[in-house]
């Protein structure tokens, strides 16, 4: 086994894996400091991993992919991270968080709408004042000051993403239109996709932690829903809409 340890939101995790490929990943984010926790990779995660990945493959009508086992090590190690993080007050989250001027963003939808193609717009409008935080899973720590955005690793096939934390603001909920605009909603109207979008454990405690950390995310930040096209145009109007609207100058849809 090769055992190094990595700071990842805030928190030193000790990890033993199988392949060196994972800590060549998450080498951005090696410390010296001492571990809170270990996380320990087995021939069985491996394994879980590869029929997790067929299953999802057969249920979207697609060709079953094979991994390399190191690749599939990879996931098997965010996946325990994502696990232990609910006792920090933590959550792994879906979604493209990008900040301007130090105040991060989120945005979510399913999958293939165009999250990373919306913050690379972002990017192309705003410049040297916009930073990727992670454009695939951020970790977000929820707390009685406010939700923080972590970058890590696993940043999306890309690897678009920093080693930095960041306020976050808003949650965006992305859909495709032929116009952009931003309207703020409710967290009635957000909890649905909220939920489907943050990993949920198979412990049950922690599930439980889990969905109370979803409720106080929800209160926590300020929540929209975005019709949007590939005008750059969008960057500009969810940026304004997020920083003028609120939920008392619209009426619900």
């Amino acid at each position: 086994m090769i055992t190094k340890n990595y700071r990842i939101a805030d928190r030193v995790v000790s990890v033993s894996s199988i392949y060196d490929e994972v800590h060549s990943y998450c080498s951005e984010y090696l410390t010296d400091e001492e571990a809170e926790y270990t996380v320990v990779t087995s021939r069985e995660d491996i394994d879980y991993e590869r029929r997790k990945s067929a299953r999802e493959n057969e249920l979207e009508g697609l060709p079953v992919r094979e991994y390399r086992d190191s690749y599939l090590e990879e996931l098997a190690v965010y996946r325990k991270i994502a696990e232990k993080m609910p006792d920090y007050d933590t959550v792994l989250f879906h979604g493209s968080v990008i900040a301007v001027d130090g105040e991060g963003y989120l945005f979510t939808a399913k999958s293939g709408t165009g999250k990373s193609t919306h913050t690379k717009l972002w990017r192309e409008y705003f410049g040297s004042r916009a930073v990727m935080v992670n454009d695939d899973k951020p970790l977000l720590r929820i707390g009685s000051g406010g939700v923080t955005a972590y970058g890590t690793p696993y940043n999306g096939k890309h690897r678009l993403g920093s080693n930095i934390s960041v306020p976050l603001k808003a949650i965006c909920i992305l859909t495709r239109a032929e116009e952009n605009r931003i309207v703020p909603i409710s967290r009635e109207q957000a909890y649905t996709m909220l939920i489907k979008q943050i990993y949920r454990p198979t412990d049950a405690v922690k599930m439980q932690k889990t969905l109370a950390l979803a409720d106080e995310l929800a209160d926590s930040v300020k929540l929209f829903r975005l019709g949007c096209n590939m005008d750059i145009s969008a960057a500009r109007i969810a940026y304004e809409g997020m920083n003028t609207l609120t939920k008392t100058n619209f009426k619900a849809e």
